[in-house]
Formats: C-alpha cells, structure tokens, sequence
C-alpha cells in the first residue's frame, strides 16, 4: 500500500491538522472470529492509538486453511498484505514459497523495532526458525492441547469430578464410569490429528514422520502408522463404538457440545479458555493432555498449533517499518501477558509468562498454567519439537478421512492409519519435487 496523504483533502474536507497527517497503512490479514478476533481487533486498535506513524488494518479472512489460501492468491494478483496469519502446518508451505516472504528477523533488524530473538520460548520459537536460530516468522497464537473437564456433568453421572485422569488408562475406566451414570457425551474432541496423532506421538516421543519429523529434510516419509498411534486409536475406536467417544467434526465442531454443558471431557487447545470461560454455565477445570502409561517415553512433551505471522515481500520501506513496530508492540510483556490470560494460548516470551505468574493469574485460576508446564517441563528431542512436512494441510484432511473410517467401524486402526501413510507420502514426494 502507498501512504495516503490526506492533507490534500483537507481544504474541502476541514480535516483539523492532526487528521491531516499522514499515516502508513498495514495491512493484517487474520483467522480469527468470535472471542478471538474481539481480542485481535483490540490489540489492533491498540496499537493505532499507541502512535501516529502508522494504521494497522485488520481483516478476517476465513479460517486458517482460507486465510492461508487467500494469501497466496493475492501475492499471485499482487495485492498481498503486509502481514498475513499462517496456522503452524504452513509453516514449511510459506518457507518453500521464494521471494513471496520476508523473513521477520530481516524485517526487524531493518526497521530498528526492539526485537531479541532469545526472549521466545525455546519451545515456541524452534518452530519457526531456521537451523541457524533466525526467525521467519513471529510466533503470535501458540497453544497445546490440554483436557477439559466439566465438573458438573461427573456430577450428574455420579462420578468424582477430582478423580486421577493423567493416563488413558484411567480415562478409558472414566468414561466407562460416566457411560453408566448416564452421560450421553463422555468425551468429545476438537482437531483429531493435532490432538490424537500429531501431539499423542510427540508426548510419546514416538516419530510422526521421519528426518525429525521433516525438520532434517524434505525427503520425509510419514511413521504415524507405528504401533503407539495404532494402539491409541484402537481404543479410540471402541469408545465411539460403544458410545464413549462422541465424534463431532474435524475441526472445533466439539466446542460447541462441551461448552453447552452436554459433554464431559474434551480434548482441546489451550486456548479454548476464551470462549469456555465466556459461555460455560458449569464448573469447569483443565488438566493436561493424558497420556498411555508405559507407551515410549510418556509424558514427554506435546506440541504446539495455532499460528505464527509472516510478512509478505512487495511493499514499501517504510510500510515495513510499520510492521516490525506492530510486531514488537505484540511481542512487548504486557501485551503478551493480557493475551496468554484472556485467550488460554500460550505467552510466547518467558517474561510474559513471569509476569502472569507474579500478578497471581495462576493462582487465581487453577489450571490457567497447564499448557505452560506441559510444554517447558522437558527439553524437546527430535520426536517432540514439532512437525514442519509439505503439504500438511492436504495430509491432514486426509488423516482427518481415515479417522472417521475408524470411528465408523469401517476400517481397523491400522488399515486406516497405513492408508494415510501411503496417500501421504504421494504428497510428500510431490512437494520434494517441486521444491528440490
């Protein structure tokens, strides 16, 4: 975008001289609705009223996969955004995609914003960095699935709503506890692939895919057909057949039934907390994500979703100036602070969260730090610092149809599973070839 001089309008328009000034627009393109794109939209407003140098507008596009889409067009038409939110499975999508991104550390080292690379979450950070520590992208939405627990529906079903749910085994005896007393929803499930096969295997310490999980090389080869994820969906697999396990949707259908009271447990993002805290008529808590008791190394660490903001290449400097300012204003502690307590995502800076700590947040909602603990309590190996594969959107939604295979009773586990790895691999060697 060019600068809008607004002072030659001023004569016929009366501007007074501090609206005449002039203001470098920033484009912001987001996937968020709802709790979340209120909490955006005031960090936006923010920010504009922060300073006079720049404007940030903000603009949802769609979902993560439609946002992500709609970026790649415009840069395609030449009219792509300064900023543009890309979920983490884009994350090697936008790294592949030459001269269409500018990479943030250049970004900010060139605009002369406070930036300190070392002041991110190791865990937050890695996924977005080069093998040399230089971030690409800013991390922003970082959550970890964690399990949701509605106290008042254990209730009901005569069940103790503090009973032990750390490992599946006692979560399986749970919802067998819950089934009987009544409870038509024991558990649902938000994200199915990044809960119960991306973050199982990494809480597993069990490989995803080879070449460290893509992070070593293009020339990967997808492993989530081994015997731990197989074994998981197995059981996964009885419970909805008898009724246990309530399938919704692939994405964040299930939401919707937990935050109505209808479900008793829920696999979901961290940051489900904006809106379970803002429409939940029930006692709720949150514990962390459970795992199989003696299946590798559990509990290792999970991963994380949600999604990092990259700068699109094509615009002007001094535009760029206004995004490294827009990106330490979102990366300052206090702002980082109010963002990890109202939404549930993760603080991306260790001051963030000492802050939250320090002003008593975790104390005053018991579980607020579930997801902080759950990620930083051990150093991640190569099984458990994330996923970066080509064209993990298209996988997922492949994934995503040969779960519902297993939910159905129409495919075993392991059919199900080696039909993902196979359709998934195909994928995989194409987007080898097309980047090599």
């Amino acid at each position: 975008m060019q600068k809008s001089f607004l002072g030659v309008l001023a004569v016929t328009t009366m501007l007074s001289p501090v609206a005449a000034m002039a203001q470098t627009e920033v484009q912001f393109w987001h996937a968020f609705t709802g709790r979340l794109g209120e909490l955006v939209a005031a960090q936006v407003e923010e920010f504009n009223a922060s300073q006079s140098d720049y404007v940030v507008v903000q603009s949802h596009k769609g979902n993560y996969s439609e946002t992500l889409n709609s970026g790649i067009a415009a840069f395609r038409a030449g009219e792509q955004p300064h900023i543009l939110m890309v979920f983490e499975v884009g994350t090697a999508t936008m790294m592949s995609a030459k001269g269409a991104t500018k990479p943030v550390f250049e970004v900010m080292a060139e605009s002369g914003a406070t930036f300190d690379p070392n002041a991110y979450i190791g865990s937050v950070k890695g996924y977005y960095t080069t093998t040399d520590g230089e971030m690409l992208s800013l991390p922003f939405n970082s959550s970890t699935p964690v399990l949701w627990v509605n106290r008042d529906a254990f209730e009901a079903a005569g069940v103790d709503p503090d009973t032990d749910l750390s490992t599946w085994q006692k979560v399986g005896e749970t919802l067998e506890a819950l089934k009987a007393g009544g409870s038509q929803c024991p558990l649902v499930t938000a994200w199915q692939s990044w809960i119960h096969l991306e973050n199982y295997s990494a809480y597993h310490d069990v490989p995803f895919a080879s070449q460290d999980n893509g992070f070593a090389g293009l020339d990967t080869e997808l492993m989530l057909n081994g015997e731990a994820q197989v074994a998981h969906l197995t059981a996964m697999g009885e419970w909805a057949k008898d009724g246990k396990f309530i399938y919704t949707g692939r994405r964040n259908e299930g939401g919707a039934n937990f935050r109505s009271g209808e479900c008793a447990l829920f696999t979901e993002s961290s940051a489900g907390y904006a809106g379970i805290k803002a429409e939940a008529e029930f006692n709720f808590d949150v514990r962390p994500l459970p795992y199989w008791e003696g299946v590798g190394n559990s509990p290792q660490n999970t991963i994380i979703g949600g999604a990092s903001l990259w700068v699109m290449e094509g615009h002007e400097d001094a535009e760029y100036a206004g995004v490294g300012e827009f990106l330490s204003f979102l990366s300052s502690s206090d702002v980082q602070a109010q963002w990890h307590q109202d939404t549930g995502y993760l603080p991306i800076t260790t001051e963030a969260g000492d802050a939250t700590r320090a002003a008593g947040f975790y104390e005053e909602n018991p579980g607020t730090d579930v997801a902080v603990i759950q990620m930083t309590a051990k150093e991640p190996t190569a099984n458990s610092k994330g996923l970066r594969l080509g064209s993990f959107d298209q996988i997922r939604g492949i994934i995503d149809e040969e779960l519902e295979a297993v939910w159905a009773g129409d495919k075993t586990a392991q059919e199900a599973m080696d039909s993902a790895k196979e359709r998934g691999d195909a994928l995989l060697r194409r987007f080898e070839a097309a980047n090599n």
